[in-house]
């Protein structure tokens, strides 16, 4: 579970819009800070109110990076849709807005699988200079629910970054074909298929390809339930030789899948590992530390966990968990 909001973001610290008697003499400049926009729970303030309000009371052509919270107010969840709509149609309020993180929610607000997503190509179309872009969920439910991205040509971004407990294969194909020529850092949190995560290898096969994106010195391929098989094709994926640093973490990477990445390509290039939430053994965890962090690689093994076993289950099949799934 997602248990803590931002406190910085874009290289910013993050900073909560509040609309009860706010003075703009009192708030920080528009440009120091990553602005917060949160409908709470108690509060009936709809997001459409609470978004005239920050661009009434904060110089928005010096804005640099929006990060959106909760969009509902009370119990009831909502569909994105009204923050992709209010974020488009103000593009032209915002010209310096470089960075935008879409569903900065807690699992206490929403459980990260049951954010009502929907189509977010929009917002990254509306700004052409945008940098940097990240969305949060991806909508258990019906078409009109769930995350959707198309294929986009875009000069200027450089981070996409899709964190979901299920994410649609169609999104995978969608980055693939996309053209982003200064994109440095790529992140998909894959999820399991109960929640929708449905891509498989093959889908995954021209972005490991490499030559897709030129610029990437970043690919985080993460909370998967098939990570043993993501980790083999990586071992021998082009794309690797261009990266500084490589993130397999989050899912139920075992020792078979730390074998294959031993046993492939040279890894040494590369900064940092990320394998944090792992079912490695002691033995290969210690191998992979001792081949990997003398030659100057960083190798994240933290949060080891162990399989599960049931009493119910006359199998006694070992279960895996990845990260965050609901």
């Amino acid at each position: 579970m997602i248990s803590d909001l931002l406190e910085s973001f874009a290289g910013l610290p993050v900073t909560d819009f509040d609309t009860s008697g706010t003075d703009a003499s009192d708030l920080p400049p528009a440009d120091a800070v990553a602005w917060r926009l949160a409908c709470g729970f108690d509060d009936e303030l709809p997001f459409d109110k609470l978004w005239r309000d920050f661009l009434e009371t904060v110089p928005a052509d010096r804005v640099r990076a929006i990060v959106i919270g909760s969009w509902w107010g009370g119990e009831g969840y909502e569909s994105v849709q009204p923050v992709i709509d209010r974020l488009t149609e103000s593009a032209e309020r915002l010209p310096a807005l470089r960075s935008i993180f879409l569903g900065d929610v807690t699992g206490e607000e929403c459980e990260l699988s049951w954010l009502e997503m929907t189509d977010v190509t929009p917002v990254v179309e509306a700004y052409p200079l945008l940098e940097e872009f990240v969305a949060r969920g991806c909508g258990y439910g019906g078409p009109d629910e769930s995350l959707a991205f198309r294929p986009v040509r875009h000069e200027r971004l450089r981070t996409l970054r899709f964190e979901s407990g299920g994410l649609p294969a169609s999104v995978v194909h969608a980055v693939c074909d996309s053209e982003l020529p200064r994109l440095e850092h790529l992140a998909l949190w894959l999820g399991v298929d109960h929640y929708g995560g449905d891509a498989t290898i093959a889908d995954l096969a021209p972005l490991l390809a490499g030559g897709r994106f030129p610029e990437l010195r970043h690919l985080g391929l993460q909370n998967s339930e098939i990570q043993d098989e993501i980790a083999t094709a990586v071992a021998a994926a082009p794309i690797v030789a261009q990266l500084a640093s490589l993130d397999l973490s989050m899912g139920t990477l075992t020792d078979a899948g730390a074998e294959a990445l031993l046993g492939g390509q040279p890894l040494t290039h590369l900064t940092l590992l990320d394998l944090h939430h792992h079912y490695l053994g002691e033995k290969l965890a210690q191998r992979m530390r001792d081949e990997l962090e003398p030659r100057g690689v960083e190798v994240n093994l933290s949060e080891q966990q162990q399989a599960q076993r049931w009493d119910w289950d006359e199998s006694n099949e070992e279960h895996r968990y990845v990260a965050v799934s609901e």
